[in-house]
């Protein structure tokens, strides 16, 4: 395995929660591995003295995580959720009396690839902000778990 982090690219959006990048286990992939999604294009930082390009930052989409691999190939699912109240205030609400004595009504909601969120719809690529042959790079420490409450 080459030093610093592996790197491959989207092969195919499977749904819009799932995509497969082309590289596996030959690769050192394994299962619960992190690979954030890349903009391809990136972003050059230019020198304000000499319009020098001084490097380039890598700009992440989503961060995924690998659910099941292959030799050459692994499935990727987003995994990010939040807490969200769909239901009503249970206390004073200002969105009238109706709400105000409806209990919460707490829903996990997972991210997808998609702007208008529904979790495991089948999605076309034209819909998604993942496009096949974008870069993905391993996500070398994993801190954020991703869980936030929205009430």
């Amino acid at each position: 395995m080459a030093d610093g982090p592996i790197r491959g690219k989207v092969a195919r959006i499977l749904n819009s929660r799932e995509l497969v990048i082309n590289i596996g286990a030959e690769h050192g992939v394994v299962v619960g591995m992190y690979f954030d999604v890349l903009d391809p294009k990136g972003e050059d930082i230019l020198d304000p003295d000499s319009n020098e390009v001084l490097g380039s930052l890598d700009r992440p989409k989503v961060r995924v995580q690998v659910t099941s691999v292959q030799e050459r190939l692994a499935v990727t699912s987003t995994y990010k959720k939040r807490r969200v109240n769909v239901g009503g205030q249970g206390g004073l609400s200002a969105y009238g009396l109706a709400d105000m004595f409806m209990p919460p009504k707490i829903v996990t909601k997972y991210e997808t690839l998609k702007t208008t969120e529904k979790t495991w719809e089948s999605l076309d690529e034209h819909e998604s902000y993942v496009k096949t042959g974008d870069p993905v790079v391993q996500v070398i420490e994993e801190l954020d778990l991703g869980e936030t409450d929205e009430s």
